[in-house]
């Protein structure tokens, strides 16, 4: 159990990062124009977390200890080739919840 005043101390702090972040963009760029090359970079940012977030998780999941599961690493990459081929995210999230599923109920 996390101590109540470290927990609190967590909370500003994730709640000053949070403005800090904010206010970096809104606040002090504001309106003004940015230049090309970064609007285009910033337009990939969402596209370039999902895979930092969702890797970890499918080389090294806490089910398996830390273990590669082939069965996530294959979700994954059927999710990826789905996501390709159909241009669609549901396209992507449907192979791969039907890999996981098939696999979870594939007689062994």
């Amino acid at each position: 159990m996390i101590d109540k005043s470290d927990l609190w101390i967590v909370i500003i702090g994730l709640g000053i990062g949070s403005f800090g972040l904010r206010f970096v963009f809104l606040g002090i760029i504001g309106d003004r124009a940015m230049p090309e090359w970064l609007l285009r970079h910033l337009r990939y940012t969402a596209v370039a977390i999902m895979p930092a977030l969702v890797a970890p998780l499918v080389l090294w999941p806490a089910a398996t200890q830390g273990n590669t599961d082939p069965l996530r690493l294959a979700a994954a990459l059927l999710a990826l080739a789905g996501a390709y081929l159909t241009k669609s995210v549901y396209g992507g999230m449907g192979a791969g919840a039907l890999v996981m599923l098939l696999g979870a109920y594939w007689p062994v």
